[in-house]
């Protein structure tokens, strides 16, 4: 029978061997997380005039809403384009997806069951779906962290010269968190955008969690 010998190391290698796997183990275990960009904090009338200046957005994200005992939880891909809202919701709201369109006043919404609606009917359609009417001419504007210029509303800032809670129309809106958003002109510097907000309105209760933006 053959006999298999295995080559050890040198004793004097060891030592250098463990001080290597040493090294290797404590550089994976202390690789710090990739930072979230650190933006300069700018006055409040500046940053706004910049949101004002968006004339369009894609976002992805989820949204979830508590109406009483009452609730769904939805994805999210919203496309605005000025007055011209796109959105899609999909996930388990009893009916698949919907796909709502928003074109200055006139709404307009297809179900997953592939029913089209008008006006009234698609307003009442979605009111039914959702449990309430969402204000989405306004919805449009505190996405973006900046309230509807049609009305009057309150604010409060956080540190950073950006919108903490909002107050108008009678909704309450709390931004929970931001996220650096880089402009299509790499000569534009990147702005905050929230990641997650938070709008009630008495016992309604919509979150939305924003994962990926365009502009």
């Amino acid at each position: 029978m053959a006999t298999i010998r295995t080559r050890m190391p040198p004793a004097c290698a060891l030592p250098a061997v463990t001080l290597l796997l040493t090294l290797l183990l404590a550089a994976c275990a202390t690789v710090p997380p990739p930072r979230a960009p650190t933006l300069p904090t700018v006055p409040w009338p500046q940053h706004l005039q910049r949101l004002r200046a968006i004339r369009g957005f894609s976002l992805r994200g989820r949204v979830a809403a508590n109406h009483g005992n009452e609730g769904f939880s939805a994805g999210l891909r919203w496309r605005q384009r000025a007055d011209a809202a796109d959105l899609t919701l999909t996930g388990p709201l009893g009916f698949g997806a919907a796909h709502i369109q928003l074109a200055g006043q006139q709404l307009s919404m297809t179900t997953g069951k592939g029913v089209h609606l008008d006006g009234t009917a698609a307003a009442a359609q979605l009111a039914a779906t959702l449990g309430f009417h969402p204000p989405l001419s306004s919805l449009r504007y505190w996405v973006l962290g900046e309230s509807d210029p049609a009305s009057g509303a309150e604010h409060r800032l956080d540190g950073r010269q950006r919108l903490a809670h909002l107050q108008q129309d009678g909704w309450q809106i709390d931004y929970d968190e931001y996220t650096a958003v880089q402009p299509p002109s790499p000569a534009q510097p990147a702005l905050w955008l929230p990641r997650r907000l938070t709008v009630t309105r008495g016992d309604l209760r919509l979150k939305l969690v924003i994962n990926a933006w365009q502009l």
